[in-house]
């Protein structure tokens, strides 16, 4: 499906979702459900049908390595800006987290196939799950215990998060016993588990959409945009250049980090009480501006 069409759809699905939920004609909690399936069935087939055609090539360290330094770029640049405006604690957490995670998992395997081609996926699951996953599962739980004054999270802590999450454990049976070319059967049943992901995704996300917030929140949000949409995926192209990546692999580190903010670290942030109306604008607007800046990112990858 060419891009242009890709990204009409996938405004209009957000629109259905929107229409949905404020019509009343879907459950409250239908946004969850869909989430809970996509989490559960859709990521693991798009895992279990890809992965298994990694090899090890020294360039995925490199690739692994690009979400771990633009984690320290984004803490090197809202530490300084937080002591200097000030910020409050609760704003500080939000842009600690929602910069350097993008939502990887959900938009993101439904758009790499979309954007760099259906192989490049199992190179957007080692980017996302060996970073942007373990940085939610270390980094995000020690940014919540901190700013909302819980107990810091220990290392058994975040490694039972990370053992029983459903795509890590798709991961390791992809790269252990899953066959690289499975009976057609499978395969099919797979793929088309796999590519209900994007209109699931963003019909969940637009039953979630919210777009309101304080006038105080304003600057932070502008900010955390620019920084999580422009920034930080010129950065990754500079790093990938660095490493030598190969145009595969670049793209796909480029566009995982031009990816909105990451939907799981926004609802990690509410429930903690860590200004949760700045969370939720910051995945909307955000996913409502990556509908030009991706595109963006992508005719500059491909001029």
């Amino acid at each position: 499906m060419p891009v242009v069409s890709t990204f009409a759809l996938i405004l209009v699905l957000i629109a259905i979702g929107r229409v949905l939920h404020w019509r009343g004609w879907v459950p409250g909690n239908a946004a969850d459900v869909l989430n809970l399936v996509v989490l559960h069935v859709c990521l693991p087939a798009a895992i279990l049908l890809y992965a298994p055609r990694l090899a090890f090539e020294r360039e995925l360290i490199s690739l692994v390595a690009v979400p771990w330094i633009l984690l320290l770029a984004s803490i090197m640049l809202v530490l300084p800006l937080a002591k200097w405006l000030p910020l409050q604690r609760d704003i500080t957490a939000n842009l600690l987290l929602q910069i350097p995670l993008g939502n990887t998992s959900f938009i993101g395997y439904a758009l790499i196939p979309v954007l760099v081609g259906a192989d490049a996926l199992r190179y957007a699951v080692v980017y996302d799950q060996l970073g942007s996953f373990l940085i939610l599962a270390s980094w995000g739980l020690f940014v919540v215990a901190l700013y909302g004054g819980g107990s810091r999270p220990g290392v058994s802590t975040i490694a039972r998060r990370v053992l029983v999450f459903p795509p890590f454990i798709a991961l390791v049976v992809a790269l252990t016993v899953m066959p690289t070319d499975p009976p057609q059967v499978i395969a099919h049943g797979l793929r088309l588990l796999a590519d209900a992901l994007l209109p699931i995704v963003v019909l969940a996300l637009g039953m979630q959409l919210r777009l309101r917030l304080p006038a105080h929140h304003l600057l932070p949000l502008a900010f955390g945009l620019v920084a999580r949409l422009l920034l930080m995926p010129a950065l990754a192209w500079g790093l990938c250049h660095v490493f030598g990546l190969s145009a595969e692999l670049t793209e796909v580190a480029v566009y995982l980090t031009a990816m909105p903010p990451m939907m799981t670290s926004g609802a990690l942030l509410s429930s903690a009480g860590l200004a949760p109306q700045l969370a939720a604008a910051l995945i909307g607007y955000g996913t409502l501006c990556s509908m030009v800046t991706l595109p963006a990112w992508y005719w500059i990858l491909n001029a």
